[in-house]
């Protein structure tokens, strides 16, 4: 008698969104200059970009001298919240097989939860665009986390909801701080390079492929791949 052995190293998948399933991390950088520059303040469009993929309280003492938490960093906050959603957000695309990629890990068994800093009604409206809303198990956003990305905060939440243990986990993101923020919950990480990030920056992850399509079609060969 034979027994079929051939088992995953992880149940659970939590996803990274802007730069991972959606085309957004431009959007976000030419959203927070925008709303520095309508109070008069002027900041380095390459820095913003670089730093797109942590929360703002990071990001915007990391850009300018505004802490998140003053009057003129919550005039910022708020006006760049605007500026994304009602006048880029209607413009983004997913990236090429996001949605095959989510569900087709759905498909295979997987727990699959989204691990983002974007805002909740941000990240509702995103997972509408990458077609992975009704197909997640469930989501974590800024509003679950009290410190964002590079912290672990958010990364332990969506752990906590996909009631997983960071051992049989993996987290798909695009950005040196969605690894950080993995690494430092005790999870692995698989990276995209669609995010605009390349191998140097996020060499801390075990796999690293161009995007969802990438990852994809060579599925069987990945870290999330039945093992015999």
């Amino acid at each position: 008698m034979t027994s079929d052995k051939r088992e995953r190293a992880y149940s659970t998948v939590l996803f990274d969104i802007d730069g991972t399933l959606i085309d957004s991390n431009d959007a976000h950088a030419e959203a927070w200059v925008r709303a520095f520059a309508e109070i008069g303040i002027r900041v380095d469009p390459k820095q913003v970009r670089q730093a797109i993929g942590m929360g703002g309280d990071k990001l915007m003492p990391s850009v300018s001298s505004v802490e998140e938490d003053s009057p003129a960093g919550r005039a910022v906050s708020k006006r760049r919240g605007e500026i994304f959603m009602t006048e880029l957000l209607p413009h983004l695309r997913p990236f090429p097989d996001a949605h095959r990629l989510v569900a087709g890990l759905k498909a295979r068994g997987f727990t699959l939860v989204a691990a983002s800093s974007a805002k909740r009604e941000e990240l509702r409206r995103l997972l509408a665009i990458a077609g992975a809303d009704g197909i997640l198990d469930g989501s974590t956003s800024s509003d679950d986390a009290d410190n964002s990305k590079p912290d672990p905060d958010i990364v332990q939440a969506a752990l906590q909801q996909a009631n997983a243990s960071p051992e049989h986990a993996v987290m798909i993101g695009d950005t040196p701080y969605d690894v950080a923020a993995a690494k430092r919950a005790g999870v692995k990480t698989i990276a995209f390079r669609c995010g605009g990030w390349d191998d140097e920056n996020l060499a801390d992850a075990i796999a690293i492929y161009d995007g969802p399509s990438d990852l994809l079609q060579r599925i069987d060969s990945s870290p999330l791949s039945v093992r015999g």
